[in-house]
């Protein structure tokens, strides 16, 4: 297959000479690290090479998130989700203890605000219940006893769920991999890759590298780096910036856990929440509102090539006729601090402006059918050498290590 000319004259001036390994893995996220760290436990004679685009790991949905460590509350009994977010939390609690990182068992309520909520959140109990989780149903006085600054009218009480420092997860997970022979290779940006009965080659700002298996866990770029490749891939990736605020310390007393609103069934987003953090600060968030680039943390970064394809699309039309009224609020919720500041007031009415200051945003990678449908489990694309994880959505984080072990399956079975 002949290399387009742009990747032809990059291979002449590649600034590493080509390397040849048996897996290049693509994003030094907490997904491709976790897949470093499951291939080389189960081939520890693999050499495999990862690459990432930024000067260091995790520097998107992997270190830009609540931290929390889900435990299989919102997914149907039996679904990959479902299982996958159940390990996860066993196998990352594990990993954690190993390796001294930071974590806290603090517990989740999802907490119904209102009458009309109290219905969602028995079915969230059910759910929870076929899920293995032992969820305690709080009546509004025991919340009170416990939490005196929550308000509502019940809450469901999940002690299963924790905190952790993704990042710190995700860096621990790359020295491992690194000790058991993984090279990392950052600020090597994919420009192309080309697949050929014998290999597959990756070119990218680092030099040009061949392997015999590719897996690219490449977020926000999953599917640009599919077509890259060439391959069809018919859903596109939709950026949905994150925006997060910092509490004030007065109100890290009030807030001994994490507490969550009843989500809309109709979305794969869990709405602004309270978390603790492993660093003992207090953040909301996050809401959900269209990012104007893939990695577009500020309304300021706009990227045109981002909006091009989201206008050319067919696929976000729908979306938007689909969503529109969600859109117009979670817009809302984005220019408004006082906004904002209602929706959490729902839970904290004691909260004021003051106790408000903004936090890094993050910006999540949502897979988005021809339909215009929010693909709500994980998705991925193979040719004969090559996978990609085209949706990983939440609980990914959570579920990192059986992800890592899955995608490394799907490898070996090649």
């Amino acid at each position: 297959m002949p290399l387009p000319l742009s990747h032809a004259l990059f291979r002449a001036d590649a600034m590493a000479s080509a390397g040849s390994y048996d897996v290049i893995i693509v994003g030094a996220g907490i997904v491709g690290a976790a897949s470093a760290w499951q291939l080389l436990k189960q081939k520890p004679d693999s050499r495999v090479l990862i690459l990432e685009k930024e000067a260091a790991p995790a520097r998107h949905q992997s270190g830009r998130n609540s931290g929390v460590l889900h435990a299989g509350v919102y997914y149907p009994a039996g679904s990959l989700k479902a299982r996958m977010c159940r390990e996860g939390l066993q196998q990352t609690e594990a990993f954690c203890r190993e390796h001294q990182l930071p974590f806290s068992r603090c517990g989740k309520w999802i907490v119904a605000t209102n009458a009309h909520q109290l219905r969602g959140l028995g079915e969230l109990q059910q759910r929870a219940k076929a899920n293995g989780l032992n969820p305690e149903w709080l009546a509004r006085d025991a919340m009170r006893e416990q939490e005196p600054e929550l308000r509502g009218e019940a809450a469901l009480a999940v002690s299963e769920s924790a905190i952790v420092d993704y990042s710190a997860i995700c860096q621990a997970l790359l020295d491992q991999a690194q000790a058991a022979g993984a090279e990392l290779k950052t600020e090597a940006e994919v420009l192309g890759i080309t697949e050929s009965q014998r290999d597959i080659r990756v070119f990218t700002r680092a030099g040009e590298f061949t392997s015999s298996q590719l897996l690219c866990c490449a977020g926000l770029m999953a599917d640009r780096l599919a077509r890259l490749q060439g391959l069809d891939c018919p859903l596109h990736i939709v950026p949905f910036r994150g925006e997060f605020y910092q509490l004030a310390a007065r109100c890290e007393a009030w807030v001994s856990r994490l507490i969550y609103p009843v989500p809309d069934p109709a979305l794969p987003f869990l709405g602004v929440h309270l978390t603790p953090r492993v660093d003992g600060r207090l953040l909301a968030g996050p809401n959900a509102v269209l990012a104007l680039a893939r990695e577009g943390y500020r309304w300021s970064d706009v990227e045109w090539r981002s909006l091009a394809e989201l206008i050319g699309f067919r696929g976000f039309w729908a979306l938007v006729r689909r969503h529109h009224r969600a859109a117009v609020s979670e817009l809302h919720n984005s220019l408004s601090k006082r906004r904002y500041l209602q929706l959490l007031q729902a839970y904290y009415p004691s909260l004021t402006m003051d106790d408000l200051s903004p936090a890094p945003a993050g910006v999540r990678a949502q897979a988005v059918s021809p339909k215009g449908e929010l693909l709500h489990d994980f998705a991925f694309l193979e040719s004969r050498r090559s996978v990609h994880v085209i949706n990983a959505p939440s609980p990914a984080a959570t579920s990192a290590l059986p992800i890592g072990r899955h995608l490394v399956e799907r490898l070996l079975q090649h």
